[in-house]
């Protein structure tokens, strides 16, 4: 295809208005839906809602996708954003891993690719490497650069989200201030949205939930500790983008020194470096056979060693995931007090504990927290697991590209 097929696309986008945007975004957000929903959803009438969605389909910005299951009556046709306004492009960096997808704008996935990284390597080694996975994945797919409507990409560190630049990141030294959109922008023409990786995993669960659940929080548990919240149905990022950066607070004033310099950080205390340090000092001192056996074969342990000890029965092992779970709960329900949210869920490296984090967590939380505030709580591990942050990567594409309705987006 050539390059201008893109730009008719994106005038398409620029003709749209407020009520055909209205449309678009409550067809994106349902995962599809009938006329007849749709006139509900947006309280129009039903000839009113059937001659938009015929205007949409005509200007090639929406397609029929084929019969829902009947209700008693005639099957109504499904809708969906047209697949011919291109592609996104969805980035998940990690402070360990990084994963990238192609989606349409359905979210349906068309290739993906997911590798170990050290994001300390910097935005020179890391970008050039992400860039290089976009243009394969592109090419895997057979489609032109020309064909990508927008990127959205976490990163784990605060974001400016109107620069879309990380301020002084503390697992990420040397991206201060780096602009990602600039860089990305050499490769493709197409907006480039960045966030933190957390509030990206919020929008991936705010769109498996099709925006039913308002007020809810996703607490990631990997290298750090992040929180992403919905609140009133959208991710609340705070005054600055700082909102969520949660890893800071203070579980225990004579703990460990952390890496942003303070004491005592439930980061710096349940992360998985904590999980891993305390499972080579157990092993060290004779607590647990299977992590010492472990340790002397690979030089080192991981979260993963100590979920696999824990499946073995070792008490070692389930002793440090219970003190992690602990310490995030003890974090997690001052949380629950400020903010009641209806839901929690937990996601990174700590998923693969099983249900004794969980367990320690939720103890925690509702030992914790205020009883109006845990009546009607739930806490559980988040159902989109590792695909959470690389779909919101995506959401965050086709909200943003939505809502600049095809104008000068950043």
């Amino acid at each position: 295809m050539m390059r201008h097929d893109r730009r008719q696309a994106l005038a398409r986008w620029q003709n749209c208005g407020t009520e055909d945007l209205d449309v678009l975004q409550t067809i994106f957000w349902s995962a599809g839906a009938s006329r007849h929903a749709l006139a509900q959803r947006l309280a129009y009438s039903k000839s009113k809602a059937n001659a938009m969605v015929a205007a949409l389909l005509d200007e090639g910005l929406l397609d029929e996708v084929g019969l829902q299951e009947s209700s008693g009556g005639r099957r109504a046709e499904t809708l969906r954003l047209s697949e011919t306004l291109g592609v996104v492009i969805g980035a998940d960096l990690g402070a360990t891993s990084m994963q990238v997808a192609i989606m349409r704008p359905d979210m349906t996935l068309l290739a993906r690719h997911r590798e170990t990284i050290d994001v300390r390597q910097g935005p020179g080694v890391i970008l050039a490497r992400l860039r290089g996975l976009m243009r394969e994945l592109m090419a895997r797919c057979g489609l032109p650069a020309s064909k990508v409507i927008a990127i959205g990409m976490g990163v784990p560190g605060p974001v400016d989200f109107a620069s879309g630049q990380l301020v002084n990141p503390p697992l990420m030294p040397g991206w201060d201030g780096f602009s990602i959109r600039d860089y990305l922008r050499e490769a493709f023409t197409a907006p480039v949205f960045v966030d933190n990786d957390v509030n990206l995993m919020a929008l991936g669960e705010m769109y498996r939930l099709q925006r039913n659940l308002p007020n809810f929080l996703v607490i990631k548990v990997g290298t750090g500790i992040g929180c992403g919240i919905v609140c009133h149905g959208q991710v609340y990022r705070g005054a600055n983008g700082s909102a969520g950066d949660v890893g800071h607070i203070c579980v225990d004033q004579a703990g460990p020194r952390c890496h942003c310099g303070n004491q005592g950080c439930v980061e710096a205390m349940a992360a998985a470096p904590a999980m891993a340090r305390m499972a080579i000092e157990a092993a060290q001192r004779g607590e647990s056979e299977v992590l010492a056996e472990r340790l002397q074969a690979s030089g080192t342990l991981t979260p993963e060693d100590v979920a696999q000890a824990s499946r073995t029965g070792d008490v070692a092992a389930n002793a440090i995931i219970q003190r992690a779970g602990n310490l995030v709960g003890q974090m997690l329900a001052s949380i629950v007090n400020f903010f009641n949210p209806s839901h929690v869920f937990i996601t990174g490296r700590v998923a693969d504990m099983g249900p004794l984090f969980l367990a320690s967590v939720r103890q925690s939380v509702y030992h914790r927290s205020l009883a109006l505030s845990t009546r009607h709580l739930e806490i559980q591990y988040a159902p989109l697991a590792d695909d959470a942050g690389v779909v919101g990567a995506g959401v965050l594409a086709m909200q943003e590209s939505m809502a600049s309705a095809g104008g000068d987006a950043p």
